[in-house]
């Protein structure tokens, strides 16, 4: 019975649900928009200021039928965010399928580390040193957003935003647990560098998920 779950979450028919909820986009280009979130579990690329490590070993998620879902998430919102975790750690080619089918616009924050499956209205992506995206993810990308930790990701920023398309917007976000000291040096490098714009994680000040 195992290996035939298995099986069906490597084909993307299920996947490891670490949970699914409605709120209000909190970071980056659509700040504010309210939508269905779907956190996939596993996730291998082990940044240590995650602020969701519960989502990273796949096998303390339920895997959940990709159609159940779908169902959730179309009673909530026609925006739906799928997040981690890492998602392209599974084949997103179904739930997307499928969520395009009941009209969904669909969007996915990712650090691009694995092959790029699914069709999205949205990607965001979320580089990390640790394993870097693959060259489709930096194409494909709508929307780059480099998380500031310290003095040495502003390099790392524009290593990256060297690496997108031209039409991706570009995002400094500070780790949240460095935000004091981060906000200033952030809003001066973004001040001097305008092809920048700040992304703050606004659902934390709203006290919501």
């Amino acid at each position: 019975m195992k290996q035939e779950i298995q099986d069906l979450v490597n084909k993307g028919l299920m996947l490891p649900l670490m949970e699914e909820f409605y709120t209000i986009q909190g970071e980056g280009y659509h700040k504010g928009t309210a939508a269905y979130f779907v956190r996939i579990g596993g996730c291998d690329v082990g940044c240590h200021w995650c602020d969701v490590k519960e989502s990273w070993i796949a096998d303390l998620h339920p895997p959940t039928k990709t159609e159940t879902i779908v169902a959730n998430a179309k009673k909530y919102s026609d925006t739906v965010v799928v997040t981690g975790g890492e998602p392209l750690t599974w084949d997103m080619t179904e739930l997307t399928k499928q969520l395009k089918e009941e009209g969904c616009k669909i969007h996915i924050e990712t650090s691009g580390a694995y092959e790029l499956t699914g069709q999205w209205d949205w990607i965001c992506l979320s580089p990390k040193k640790m394993k870097l995206p693959t060259k489709k993810v930096y194409e494909k990308a709508d929307e780059l957003k480099v998380i500031i930790y310290n003095k040495d990701d502003f390099k790392f920023a524009e290593e990256q935003a060297s690496k997108v398309n031209d039409n991706c917007i570009l995002y400094m976000q500070p780790e949240w647990s460095k935000r004091d000291k981060m906000i200033p040096l952030i809003v001066d490098y973004v001040m001097a560098n305008p092809k920048w714009k700040v992304s703050l994680q606004t659902h934390k000040y709203l006290n919501i998920p």
